[in-house]
C-alpha cells in the first residue's frame, strides 16, 4: 500500500465532524431523555454508595461520577460533557493541531461517558462504532499537542490498518447475518421490497424507490450481498485497483442508504472507514494533482496486475451469475434472480471462509509490521532511529492486541469457529468489554414489517370523547406529510417509538414513563415531540387522558395514469397499544411501580454554580431549534472555514514559489546579458538557453508541487522554498558560466 498522509487526516478530519454531529444531536435531547423531570432519568443509573472514585469508574467508567465533585446534578454535568465534546470535536474540525490523540481520547471518555447512562436511548450499533472507531483514532492520531509535530510516523500504517480490519468485520457481519438469521426475505430476494416503507425513518426518496419494479429490487438485494459479504476480502489485496474497487462499491452501497433512509451518523461513519482503503496518489488523482511518486513496475508486472484484476472481477460476476442464477427475462425487461444455495451450503461456506479470514488478517497486519520495522531501521541518525523503533514496538503492541480482542465478538458469526479461540483470548475481551473497544455488528437481520409498517399512534383529550392524534416531527403519523430528511441526527425518541411498535407496551418500559410525562405536560419531554412547541395540540393546557392504537403503514401506489397521489401513506386500524390512562390511573400507577419509573427521591436542588449557570444560558439559547438544522448550519460553517483555509495556504504556497521563480529567471537574464556583451550567440545557442530557461520554469512548477507535499504532511514550516530556490539559483548561474566559457573558447 502506498502512502497513507492524506487519507489519515482525511480520516481524522472527518471523525471530529462525526463527532460534532453526534454530542449536538444528543445535548438537544438530554432534558427530555436523561433529565430529572425525563423519560429516564440518567442519576438512576448512578448510585453512591459510599465506594471511593477510582472504584465508582472501574464498575460504571463515566466522568459523571465528578459531577457531585463540580457541585453538578446528573442532569446538568450530562449537558456539560457533551458541550465540551462538541466544542473540542468542532475545535478539531477547524484546527489540524487538535487533531490529535489526546484530544480524540477525551472525545472517546465523553461519548462513553454518555453511553454508560444512555440505556436504551443509546444502545445502537451506531455508538457502539463509534466508540470502537474513537478508541481507534487514538492509536491513529498523531500527538501533535505534547511532541509538538504533525509529521508521518514510521508505525502509522500498522494502526490505520486497524480501520481497514474493523470495516471488514462491520461489512463482512453485516452480510452474513442476513442469512444466517434465515429471513425468508432476504432469502427470497424481496427484502428491498419492504425496506423503503418499514425502515424507521424513510425520506422522499425511499416513496419513489419504493416504486421501482420487483426484478429491480431483487437484483439490488443481490448487489447487496455482493457489496457486504464478497467485496470486502477485497480489502486485503495486495493490487491497490482491487482495493479502489472495493471502496467505491462501499461507498456507492452506503450513499444509496443515505438517500433512502434517516440513519444518523451511521452510513457517514461508514465512509469514513472507507478511507482506509485509500493512498496518497488517488487521493492527489481527485485533487488533480501530479503524483510524486515515480512507479518503477516493469511493464511485466503490470500486465500481469492487470490480468490478475479482470480475473477477480470475473470471478465475482461468474460466482453472483451462479449462486443467485441471474437470467435475462424478456418477457419482464428485466433481470431474474433467485437464490440458487441451500442454508446448509451457506453455512458450510461460512464455516470454510471465517478461519481463513482471521489468517488473511494475521498476515496482512504482518505485512504492515514488518514494513513498518523496515522503514525504522532505515531512518538516518541513531537517535530518530531508536526513538521510532520505541514508538513502532509500542504501536505494534498496541494493534497486535486491538486485533487479537476483535476476533472475539467477530467469531460470533460462527458457532464453531468462535469455540475453537483460546480462552485467553475470550479472557482479554471479557476484562475490555465495558469499554466498548471492540463490538459485533449485524444490521437488519430481519426484515420486518412484511405485513405493514407497524406504526403507534399517541392520542389525547381533555374529556375523554374527542381525541386528537399527537404528531411527532419526524416518525410517520400524519399520512399527507412528506417523510423528513435529518440525517445526520438522530431523533432518538422517534427511533424508539419505531422498536416499540414492533411489540407490546410492556416490553419497552420507557413509553409508560412516556405517557405519564405527556399528561405532567412536561415540557423537556414535550420538545422531543415537538422543538416548536406551539404545534402540540396540547401545549396551552396537558390532556387529561391519554391512550395509543397501532395502526398499519404502507407507502401509496401511483396512479393508474401514472400521476402521484396527494398523499405519501395509506394506514389501516389494528389493535389497541395502550389503554386509556389519567393521573391518579390505577393501571398508570401500577405499571411506573412496576418498571421503577416512579421517582420516590424528594425533588432534587437546581445547581446554581457558575459552571450551572453558563450551561442552562447556553441551553436557552438553543432551546426551539430543530437540531438538524443546527447541526447542519454548524458542520457547513465550519467545512466552509476549512476550505477557505486551505484555499489560502494553496495561494500562498504558489506566491512563494512565483516569487522563486522570478529571482531564478531575473538573475539568468542578468547573467545572459552580460555574456552577450563578450561574444554574439548562434540561433542554435539561444535556442538551447531558452530550453533551459523554460525547464526553470517546470522546476518552479514541481516545486509548486513540492510545497503541497509539504503541506499535506502536516504543514511544515515553508522556508524550504526559498532554500531550494537560493540553490536552484546557484546552479543556474554555474551551468551559465561554464556554457559562456565554452562558447568563448570555440569562438577564439
Amino acid at each position: 500500500m502506498g502512502e497513507i498522509i492524506l487519507p489519515r487526516r482525511m480520516f481524522l478530519w472527518c471523525m471530529a465532524v462525526i463527532y460534532l454531529t453526534a454530542f449536538v444531536s444528543l445535548y438537544v435531547q438530554i432534558p427530555g431523555l436523561y433529565g430529572n423531570e425525563g423519560l429516564l432519568p440518567a442519576r438512576w443509573q448512578l448510585r453512591y454508595s459510599g465506594k471511593t472514585l477510582g472504584e465508582q469508574l472501574l464498575s460504571s467508567p463515566t466522568l459523571l461520577w465528578l459531577g457531585p465533585r463540580l457541585g453538578l446534578d446528573t442532569h446538568t454535568a450530562m449537558e456539560l460533557l457533551c458541550l465540551i465534546g462538541a466544542a473540542l470535536s468542532l475545535a478539531a474540525t477547524l484546527l489540524e493541531a487538535f487533531r490529535d490523540s489526546v484530544v480524540f481520547f477525551c472525545l472517546w471518555a465523553l461519548y462513553l461517558s454518555m453511553y454508560q447512562v444512555g440505556q436504551v436511548f443509546l444502545y445502537f450499533q451506531w455508538d457502539n462504532l463509534l466508540l470502537e472507531t474513537g478508541f481507534l483514532c487514538i492509536l491513529v492520531a498523531p500527538l501533535t499537542i505534547i511532541r509538538g509535530s504533525r509529521g508521518v510516523r514510521e508505525h502509522d500504517r500498522v494502526t490505520f490498518w486497524l480501520l481497514r480490519w474493523l470495516l471488514f468485520r462491520l461489512m463482512f457481519a453485516s452480510g452474513v447475518v442476513k442469512l444466517t438469521s434465515r429471513c425468508p426475505t432476504w432469502w427470497g430476494l424481496t427484502a428491498l421490497t419492504y425496506h423503503y416503507e418499514t425502515q424507521c425513518i424513510p425520506t422522499q426518496l425511499a416513496w419513489f424507490a419504493h416504486q421501482l419494479p420487483v426484478w429491480w429490487q431483487k437484483l439490488s438485494v443481490v448487489g447487496t450481498f455482493v457489496i457486504e459479504i464478497a467485496a470486502p476480502f477485497l480489502f486485503f489485496s495486495p493490487l491497490r485497483r482491487l482495493r479502489l474497487g472495493a471502496f467505491y462499491l462501499q461507498v456507492l452501497l452506503q450513499v444509496l442508504i443515505i438517500l433512502s433512509g434517516n440513519y444518523n451518523f451511521f452510513n457517514l461513519l461508514t465512509i469514513t472507514l472507507c478511507v482506509s482503503l485509500l493512498d496518497d496518489e488517488h487521493v492527489n488523482f481527485w485533487l488533480r494533482k501530479a503524483d510524486k511518486t515515480s512507479s518503477s513496475d516493469s511493464r511485466l508486472w503490470s500486465w500481469l496486475s492487470y490480468l490478475l484484476e479482470l480475473a477477480v472481477w470475473s470471478l465475482m460476476i461468474f460466482g453472483t451469475i451462479i449462486c443467485f442464477d441471474l437470467q435475462l427475462d424478456t418477457t419482464k425487461k428485466g433481470i431474474s434472480s433467485r437464490t440458487a444455495f441451500t442454508y446448509h451450503q451457506f453455512n458450510q461456506f461460512l464455516k470454510t471462509v471465517t478461519i481463513p479470514s482471521i489468517w488473511i488478517g494475521v498476515l496482512s497486519l504482518t505485512w504492515e509490521m514488518v514494513t513498518a520495522m523496515f522503514r525504522c531501521a532505515c531512518v538516518s541518525g541513531f537517535l530518530k532511529r531508536f526513538c521510532g523503533t520505541v514508538q513502532w514496538t509500542v504501536f505494534a503492541a498496541a494493534s497486535a492486541a486491538m486485533f487479537t480482542i476483535s476476533l472475539v465478538p467477530f467469531s460470533y458469526i460462527e458457532y464453531d469457529s468462535h469455540a475453537r479461540l483460546w480462552p485467553a483470548v475470550r479472557k482479554s475481551y471479557d476484562l475490555v468489554d465495558r469499554y466498548q473497544l471492540v463490538n459485533s455488528y449485524g444490521l437488519f437481520r430481519r426484515m420486518t414489517g412484511v405485513g405493514g409498517r407497524p406504526e403507534v399512534v399517541i392520542e389525547g383529550s381533555n374529556d375523554g370523547v374527542t381525541w386528537t392524534e399527537i404528531e411527532f416531527m419526524y416518525k410517520p403519523g400524519n399520512m399527507s406529510a412528506p417523510p423528513p430528511v435529518v440525517t445526520p441526527h438522530q431523533p432518538r425518541l422517534d427511533w424508539q417509538m419505531w422498536f416499540a411498535a414492533l411489540g407490546t407496551h410492556t416490553q419497552a418500559p420507557w413509553f409508560t414513563s412516556l405517557m405519564y410525562r405527556l399528561l405532567q405536560g412536561k415540557r423537556d419531554v414535550i420538545e422531543l415531540i415537538q422543538t416548536d412547541v406551539s404545534k402540540y395540540p396540547f401545549h396551552e393546557q396537558p390532556p387529561a387522558y391519554l391512550r395509543a392504537h397501532r395502526y398499519k403503514y404502507w407507502f401509496t401506489e401511483t396512479m393508474a395514469d401514472g400521476s402521484y397521489p396527494q398523499r405519501w401513506w395509506r394506514r389501516v386500524y389494528d389493535e389497541e397499544f395502550y389503554p386509556t390512562v389519567h393521573l391518579g390511573n390505577t393501571v398508570l400507577e401500577s405499571m411506573l411501580n412496576q418498571f421503577g419509573l416512579k421517582d420516590k427521591s424528594p425533588p432534587r436542588r437546581m445547581s446554581n454554580t457558575v459552571v450551572a449557570q453558563a450551561v442552562r444560558w447556553v441551553r436557552s439559547q438553543v432551546r426551539g431549534v430543530p437540531t438538524h438544522m443546527l447541526i447542519w448550519t454548524l458542520v457547513a460553517c465550519s467545512t466552509t472555514f476549512c476550505l477557505l483555509q486551505g484555499l489560502r495556504n494553496r495561494n500562498k504556497g504558489t506566491l512563494l514559489t512565483h516569487k522563486a521563480a522570478v529571482t531564478v529567471n531575473d538573475h539568468t537574464g542578468k547573467e545572459a546579458d552580460s555574456s552577450s556583451d563578450s561574444f554574439e550567440k548562434t540561433d542554435e545557442q539561444q535556442a538551447a538557453e531558452e530550453e533551459e530557461e523554460e525547464g526553470g520554469g517546470g522546476g518552479g512548477g514541481g516545486e509548486e508541487d513540492s510545497e503541497d507535499e509539504v503541506e499535506g504532511a502536516g504543514g511544515e514550516e515553508k522556508d524550504t522554498v526559498s532554500d531550494d530556490a537560493e540553490g536552484e539559483e546557484e546552479d543556474e548561474i554555474k551551468v551559465r558560466k561554464e556554457k559562456d566559457e565554452s562558447c568563448r573558447k570555440r569562438k577564439f
